[in-house]
């Protein structure tokens, strides 16, 4: 018997660990509410057509690919270090602390002889990632002994390790463990991710791309606001000037006919100086308003 759409559910991996606040700010902002509970790796979230399960982000790939989970958010770096063979259905540009992309980096102690992937011939190379890190070594014909780490790596090297390969966002804790980067093996970001059969399927993959629109919606709206103003239609020229837009702004008349009011969307970081500069430029009732989403 074919199921009603109440009756359809989508099984949606939550990362746990360090990805999994940032996730959930992520959704909350999306208008998707999830409560976590540390006695239960299954998140309660606001839709009763998604039920959630808390997996290590190193893991989702793995449980997306066997339809354990049909989507999933993780690390690009794990979709690559496990080859599972899923599909993406967007990136995410979000990490645990910025919204910048992740990099796996190797790395030696600051006094090491060490200054290319050539010399670390023969060596020992302590990382999480171990499949990541062969292909490398292989990509540049190195033949080293990969063992893997499970933390605490930064501190390995000399004693333990000649050289590491780990993840950094800022670098701040591979400074102060005294280690260089060499190289960088791969550079990363978060990825929305489902099982083949699950996107075959019509009502998840419309599911899946609701999500992915509200989740990247709110993204893109990171950073924005809104500007609203009016202005004399002898000002408007100069006024627009002033404007760097994300589109097009929008001119609207009003009743009194010698004026417009404009309202377009700009950079937050550009506001203090672009609304004195708008002021000297005719503009007034200048309005800031904040942007939850952009979609366009």
């Amino acid at each position: 018997m074919t199921a009603t759409m109440s009756e359809q559910i989508l099984n949606l991996g939550i990362p746990a660990g360090s990805l999994q606040e940032a996730t959930a700010e992520l959704f909350r902002k999306a208008g998707y509410n999830i409560k976590f509970s540390s006695r239960s790796y299954r998140p309660e979230i606001d839709d009763p057509e998604i039920k959630c399960l808390q997996i290590r982000a190193q893991e989702m790939a793995r449980y997306v690919e066997q339809g354990v989970l049909d989507a999933g958010i993780t690390g690009h770096d794990w979709i690559v270090e496990t080859e599972a063979d899923v599909v993406e259905i967007c990136e995410l540009m979000f990490s645990k602390v910025s919204r910048r992309p992740v990099r796996w980096v190797l790395c030696v102690p600051e006094d090491s002889a060490v200054q290319s992937v050539a010399d670390l011939e023969g060596k020992r190379i302590a990382t999480e990632a171990v499949g990541l890190t062969k292909a490398y070594l292989e990509k540049h014909g190195v033949t080293a002994k990969v063992e893997f780490s499970w933390g605490a790596t930064e501190v390995k090297p000399p004693e333990l390790a000649d050289a590491i390969v780990e993840v950094t966002e800022t670098g701040s804790s591979l400074r102060a463990n005294h280690l260089r980067i060499v190289d960088e093996v791969l550079e990363s970001t978060t990825r929305f991710i489902a099982n083949k059969q699950a996107v075959e399927d019509p009502w998840k993959k419309q599911k899946l791309d609701n999500i992915a629109l509200m989740l990247r919606s709110c993204l893109a709206a990171e950073g924005k606001v809104g500007i609203m103003m009016n202005v004399r239609r002898d000002d408007l020229e100069e006024v627009l000037k002033q404007l760097p837009a994300l589109q097009t702004p929008t001119v609207s008349s009003l009743s009194d006919h010698e004026w417009v009011a404009i309202n377009t969307i700009v950079d937050e970081s550009v506001v203090r100086t672009m609304v004195p500069q708008l002021k000297a430029a005719g503009a007034r009732g200048i309005i800031e308003y904040a942007i939850n989403k952009i979609i366009d």
